[in-house]
């Protein structure tokens, strides 16, 4: 069968919309860092990746036999990933609301871009900053303002006690400090 009238679907829905992941109704928030990351991340596809990916479709083209043509192939298949992502991007970009925790200054309670460090019903302490979805990284200790651990720490102020529920079950979590700093 002549492939002219099929779709190739490589599923063209695998990213999420850009509110897929926020509740409804509320503001992307984000960090200055991590809007920079992601204004980086498409300025390198748009002007760096897809003109080099766009070159090396026409070579391939040029070649003869697309149906076989496995750099033509590929590079269709890449040139449709970058410019989901393209969109996803300008999409994010475009909701997102900057927030510079640095400028709240001296501040006790928690709110987005705090970092804050806490220590569990073990005594183990660990730091988390709270920044926005797309910048989430929980590895790094950074961790969305909407995730569950970031909504219980939401408001409280050093020295409260915070209640997570957990799979395993209810954690407390001493809050020692909140502090509001440049992020990297």
């Amino acid at each position: 069968m002549n492939n002219a009238f099929t779709r190739n679907n490589d599923t063209e829905d695998d990213e999420p919309e850009p509110s897929a992941q926020l509740p409804v109704g509320v503001k992307n928030y984000i960090t200055p860092n991590g809007y920079r990351k992601l204004k980086e991340e498409l300025d390198h596809l748009w002007k760096v990746e897809r003109p080099a990916l766009v070159k090396t479709i026409t070579w391939a083209a040029s070649n003869g036999d697309r149906s076989e043509n496995g750099d033509y192939i590929y590079g269709k298949k890449r040139l449709r990933e970058i410019d989901r992502r393209v969109r996803f991007l300008r999409k994010r970009l475009e909701l997102a609301e900057v927030v510079d925790p640095a400028q709240r200054g001296e501040c006790e309670q928690v709110f987005f871009g705090a970092t804050v460090t806490v220590c569990d019903d073990n005594g183990c302490e660990s730091t988390y900053s709270i920044v926005g979805v797309d910048e989430a990284n929980v590895g790094s200790g950074l961790i969305s303002w909407v995730s569950p651990l970031a909504r219980t720490l939401l408001k409280l102020r050093e020295g409260e006690v915070a209640t997570l529920r957990t799979p395993v079950g209810i954690q407390e979590l001493e809050i020692l400090s909140v502090s509001y700093c440049e992020l990297d």
